[in-house]
C-alpha cells in the first residue's frame, strides 16, 4: 500500500538514518531522496543563471547589480590571496561553483517538504515512510564527490603551476631523511585533506537536521523558527568554509617546494 505522508514522523516518532533513502532504481543504479535533492538543486542554480544572463544590460538592474558586486568582490578577493589576477580568472569558476553549489544544497534542504513529503509503505502490519527528498549533504556520498573534486582540482593547480616532477618532489624527497620524512607527512596530510572536506560538511549539516527533527517531534511551533534561521547560517558558513579552504590549498599547491 503506497500513499503521501507530510506529517509521518510525527505519527511514528523521529527516524534518523545514515544511510540514504533509496526512492526507486534506474538500470540497476539506485535514486536515492539526496540524489533527487542534488539534481533538484542543479536545476534551479541553472534555471538562475539562465534568469540571470537573459537580464544582464549595460546600465544594470537590481538583480544583475547584487551579482556583479558579488562576483566583483570575490574576483578581487582571490586576486589578493594568489597573488595574480589571471590565477584568480583561472580558479575563479571551481571556487565559485564549489561555493553556490554547496550553499544551495544546504538551503534547499532547509525547504518545506523536504523530508516530510514522501511515500510510505505497508509490510506485514509495519509502516515504513521513504522521503522523496532530503538534505544532500546528510550523505557522505555526495560530500565525498565535493571533497574528490576539490583535491583533484587542488593537484591540477599544484602540477601546472610547478610542473609534475617539481610538485611531486614536495612529496617524494631523498635528498635527506628528514626531507623524506617531511614529504610523506605532506603526503599523508593531502590524502587527509578528502576525509576533513567530506566529513566536516556531512558531520554539521548532518546534525543540524536531527537537531531540528528532534525539536519539531517535541516543540513543534515556536522553538524550530530559531533554529531554522541558525541553520540557513550554520549552511552559509559551511559553504564558505568549503570553498575558502580549497582557495587556500590551491595557493599553497603552486608555492615551489622549499
Amino acid at each position: 500500500m503506497l500513499g503521501i505522508a507530510t506529517a509521518y514522523a510525527a505519527e511514528v516518532g523521529i527516524s534518523v538514518k545514515l544511510a540514504p533513502y533509496i526512492v526507486g532504481e534506474f538500470l540497476g543504479v539506485p535514486i536515492t531522496a539526496t540524489m533527487l535533492t542534488t539534481w533538484l538543486t542543479m536545476a534551479v542554480l541553472i534555471g538562475l543563471a539562465f534568469l540571470v544572463n537573459a537580464k544582464i544590460a549595460t546600465v544594470p538592474g537590481k538583480l544583475q547589480s547584487v551579482f556583479e558586486l558579488i562576483i566583483g568582490g570575490v574576483y578581487d578577493y582571490m586576486s589578493e590571496v594568489l597573488e595574480s589576477k589571471e590565477m584568480a580568472r583561472k580558479y575563479f569558476p571551481i571556487i565559485m561553483t564549489i561555493f553556490l553549489f554547496v550553499l544551495a544544497l544546504n538551503w534547499v534542504g532547509l525547504l518545506p517538504g523536504v523530508t516530510s513529503i514522501g511515500l510510505y509503505e505497508v509490510h506485514d502490519g509495519a509502516e515504513h515512510f521513504t522521503p522523496l527528498l532530503y538534505p544532500a549533504a546528510t550523505d557522505l556520498n555526495i560530500t565525498i564527490g565535493f571533497a574528490i573534486a576539490a583535491v583533484v582540482a587542488i593537484q591540477l593547480a599544484g602540477v601546472l603551476a610547478l610542473g609534475l616532477f617539481k610538485y611531486a618532489g614536495k612529496f617524494i624527497n631523498f635528498h635527506s631523511p628528514i626531507g623524506f620524512a617531511v614529504g610523506i607527512i605532506e603526503l599523508i596530510s593531502e590524502l587527509a585533506r578528502l576525509i576533513s572536506f567530506s566529513f566536516r560538511l556531512f558531520g554539521n549539516i548532518f546534525a543540524g537536521k536531527v537537531l531540528l527533527l528532534v525539536v519539531l517531534f517535541f516543540v513543534p511551533y515556536v522553538v524550530p523558527v530559531p533554529l531554522i534561521f541558525f541553520e540557513v547560517f550554520v549552511g552559509f558558513i559551511q559553504a564558505f568554509v568549503f570553498a575558502i579552504l580549497t582557495l587556500f590549498f590551491i595557493k599553497l599547491a603552486m608555492e615551489a617546494p622549499h
